[in-house]
């Protein structure tokens, strides 16, 4: 979208899954799956706009994830072997939220608090929520939980070594 004038950037739903590259995530993830390098794009969150730069990621036995939207798509679960959901209470999510988005996306409270109520927490509700049914693993209490923890790495090694 770096085409859109940045007010018109600010002002979109990136909590939707349709903001989301996700036939690109694919096709990277295929990509390092046969053992090819990629390059992975970096964003610029103060400008609402994909950078030149990107990150060279090598292929490896292990590939993870993370995101919150990455189990609306089928194609996407269809690349993974394991599925695992960290689920955190929502206050806790918003006060992470509140800090990361001032720390280091140059947002002010109000901006942070508008966006929450408008998109956030509604396209939570509707798609990150009910996504929890494609989990393999719920993890609950996010990273605070040693023995969901312990028990993924041992699956993740279980994978790595066949």
């Amino acid at each position: 979208m770096p085409e859109l004038p940045f007010e018109e950037r600010v002002r979109q739903n990136y909590d939707h899954p349709a903001s989301m590259d996700t036939p690109y995530l694919v096709e990277q993830l295929r990509g390092l799956r046969a053992g090819r390098a990629i390059e992975r794009p970096t964003y610029d969150f103060t400008k609402y706009a994909r950078m030149q730069e990107t990150v060279r990621i090598e292929p490896r036995a292990a590939i993870i994830v993370e995101g919150i939207l990455i189990f609306e798509s089928d194609a996407l679960r269809e690349l993974m072997d394991i599925k695992i959901f960290v689920d955190t209470d929502a206050d806790l999510r918003f006060i992470r939220r509140m800090v990361r988005d001032i720390r280091e996306r140059g947002r002010t409270v109000e901006s942070v608090v508008e966006q929450y109520l408008k998109t956030v927490r509604p396209m939570h509700m509707e798609f990150v929520e009910p996504s929890k049914r494609y989990a393999d693993v719920i993890i609950p209490e996010g990273g605070e939980n040693q023995v969901g923890i312990d028990l993924v790495i041992q699956k993740i090694r279980s994978l790595v070594r066949n």
